[in-house]
């Protein structure tokens, strides 16, 4: 008795090709915006064990979360940056 077999569809990304942001997300947090920059670490912390779990989709989706959060924490820290320059400047003008 033959049995039609057909192989598992191919999964939507590769285990291996799914970026966890954890090094960016920490140095973000250091150095621009400690909230924003939390909630990033968060989910990269995410990404490896939903990997692990066999959940790639979960995976790319807190990869990408922790990518938002981190982008978030860099343009924080750009704008809290530039605030403080031309308050300075205001400030050195006044004297």
């Amino acid at each position: 008795m033959a049995q039609n077999w057909t192989p598992p569809p191919p999964p939507s990304a590769a285990p291996g090709n799914v970026p966890n942001y954890l090094v960016p997300a920490i140095l973000v947090t250091l150095f621009c915006c400690l909230p924003a920059g939390v909630v990033s670490i968060i989910y990269a912390t995410q990404v490896n064990g939903k990997l692990a779990a066999g959940d790639v989709q979960g995976a790319m989706a807190a990869s990408k979360n922790a990518k938002t959060w981190m982008m978030v924490s860099i343009g924080l820290g750009v704008v809290v940056g530039i605030i403080a320059i031309i308050a300075n400047i205001g400030a050195l003008s006044m004297r």
